[in-house]
């Protein structure tokens, strides 16, 4: 054997075994039947935010299928009234609860969901909530980026938190499921306070998952590829590559019957094409370095150079 044979043959050895340990769960989600999570927990509630419209909308449909009673936490516009609208005539022997707030910074919504549940057992809680801030940081307001903060990382942790004390203390099992992204894998520039809230949502599913699983609650956080919903209509600066991403996007229906499957499985599931394409393709290279990687090449990217040029600078 040569040299250069030994060393491929080195090399290939933990290559293969790590993209080995990553698809096996993944293709074992993807095979999995879907659970009934009525069943499973014996429960009679779930919970849902951004349940107005897009995934949220799907997953509280999904659950009013499965004979769960669903509480609707989504802000309080047309979308939410018209989902429970809907609802309610698809599922007459059902129960629907609707709780409209919004996810800011110095809101109480955590007050209103408590007051909304507390005479009810939500053992099913998806914190779907979230939305996208683009541009460049120091070309954004402070309060919008706080305000993304808050929705994606700070409202899903303070829900979670008050569901699994209840959860625990009445010895009930149920599922904690977060919608995340594989922006929180990757250095996102243009898109910082969205993939540093992902990143949180995946690390914060990974620890509560180890530290309830054994109780019989399932934690989990799901990574969909891009979604044809309201969430691309409200970013205030154009990303191409979002744009471009975007073209692929499945429906919202596409999604629920997949996040079901993911509950009691693993802490972590990449949904679609493009989630897989970038957790393989970014499986084996060290965050520092892909990260000066992209710093290179950001300056000749279109979108860099695009919002560059808004930029005003102070010559030397």
């Amino acid at each position: 054997m040569t040299l250069e044979m030994l060393v491929l043959s080195i090399l290939a050895f933990p290559t293969a075994f790590w993209l080995v340990m990553y698809l096996i769960p993944q293709i074992f989600m993807v095979l999995r039947p879907v659970p009934d999570l009525k069943k499973r927990y014996n429960a009679e509630w779930a919970l849902v935010t951004g349940s107005g419209s897009g995934i949220g909308k799907s997953l509280a449909f999904k659950l009013a299928s499965q004979g769960l009673n669903v509480v609707l936490v989504s802000l309080d516009d047309d979308h939410l009234k018209n989902t429970m609208k809907q609802l309610k005539e698809q599922h007459p022997k059902l129960q629907f609860r609707s709780v409209g707030v919004n996810f800011s910074p110095g809101v109480d919504y955590l007050k209103q969901i408590d007051e909304a549940t507390k005479d009810i057992n939500v053992q099913c809680v998806f914190n779907n909530a979230g939305f996208i801030v683009t541009g460049f940081v120091d070309q954004t307001i402070l309060p919008k980026l706080l305000a993304n903060v808050e929705c994606n990382a700070t409202a899903a942790f303070a829900i979670a938190h008050l569901f699994l004390q209840r959860l625990v203390s009445n010895k009930q099992k149920g599922c904690i499921v977060f919608t995340s992204s594989v922006a929180g894998f990757i250095p996102t520039p243009f898109a910082a306070s969205y993939a540093a809230t992902k990143a949180f949502v995946s690390q914060l599913a990974c620890s509560l998952h180890i530290e309830v699983q054994a109780l019989g609650i399932d934690v989990c956080a799901v990574h969909p590829s891009p979604v044809a919903s309201n969430f691309y209509e409200k970013v205030d600066h154009k990303i191409e590559l979002m744009e471009q991403a975007s073209k692929g996007a499945v429906t919202p229906d596409a999604l629920p019957n997949e996040i079901f499957r993911s509950i009691g499985c693993c802490a972590l599931r990449d949904l679609g094409g493009m989630a897989w394409g970038t957790r393989i393709g970014t499986l084996f290279i060290p965050y520092n370095f892909f990260t000066e990687l992209f710093t290179f090449a950001a300056p000749f990217l279109p979108d860099y150079k695009t919002h560059n040029g808004n930029r005003k600078f102070k010559s030397s």
